[in-house]
Parts: structure tokens; sequence; C-alpha cells
């Protein structure tokens, strides 16, 4: 079963709510890229009248993680997933409706095979970058996933 845009906004509803009412939602994916938007509204402002880095930070990491979900389930294999690391560059007020995007996914598939033949856990860095509806840059974030097989 493939992962698509509505069941993963309905995996945020009812497994992360705190992103759902922030209005974090996915709009695209595949096995390459995710798409995920938020718009700035007063739910998820900082104090300076942006966004909050917490809300950007929820919506990139979505970017990535909804991948590596995506992957491990066309694996068929029971593997587990975690963010190690990350690290965030703010480069501009983030405002109006923000767009992430991380096309990433080809590095998850080498690790899951890694991973899959040695049973040894994997590690690697996929990047997520937050551009305002004109374009311009406001985020950039990286995260470490590390993944293994569960235990039998």
């Amino acid at each position: 079963m493939k992962l698509t845009p509505s069941k993963l906004n309905t995996f945020l509803f009812f497994k992360l709510p705190s992103a759902f009412i922030s209005g974090v939602r996915v709009k695209e994916i595949d096995l390459q890229q995710c798409v995920v938007t938020v718009k700035h509204r007063w739910i998820n402002q900082n104090p300076f009248k942006s966004m909050y880095f917490a809300t950007q930070a929820m919506a990139a990491e979505l970017t990535t993680g909804a991948l590596v979900m995506n992957h491990i389930k066309g694996s068929g294999k029971k593997i587990s997933m975690l963010v190690a690391q990350n690290k965030a560059v703010f480069t501009k007020k983030a405002m109006g409706r923000i767009t992430f995007v991380c096309i990433d996914g080809y590095k998850i598939a080498d690790a899951l095979e890694k991973t899959i033949k040695t049973g040894e856990g994997q590690s690697f860095w996929m990047k997520s970058i937050g551009t305002d509806e004109n374009g311009v840059q406001v985020s950039e974030m990286e995260f470490e996933w590390s993944i293994r097989l569960k235990a039998k």
C-alpha cells in the first residue's frame, strides 16, 4: 500500500497532533521527494510575528521522515527509524505559506539494503529546504536518520 498525502495527513492528525494543529500538511510524496507546506498563523508564530522555528522543524522533518517511511513500507521488512541529530540554518523571517522540499529519497534505498543484508543499523543525512511564496529560502534543515532491523 502506497503512502499518499491524504494518508500522511491523517497520520499527523492521530499521531502528531501538534504538527496538524500548527497547519503542517503533506502536499506530494513519491520515492524521491516529499513536499510539505505550512502557513504562518497565530497558532504557530513566535513573538517576532514570524513562524516559530519548531513549526518549521516539524514540517522539514516530515519531508525527510515521510520518505524514510515510504521506503521502509516498500521493503516489507520491520525496520525502526529515529532522528539521531539535526542541524538548522534560518536565513529569513518565515511569513506566509512556507514550502519544505526534500529530494534525498535516493539516499534511503542503499541504507535499507545494507541494514537488511547485514542486520546492522545504518545512518544517513537528509536535507529539507524551506522557501516562502516568492521562492526565497527561509531555512535549511538537515536530519540524520538512523535505521535498523527490529528484533524478531
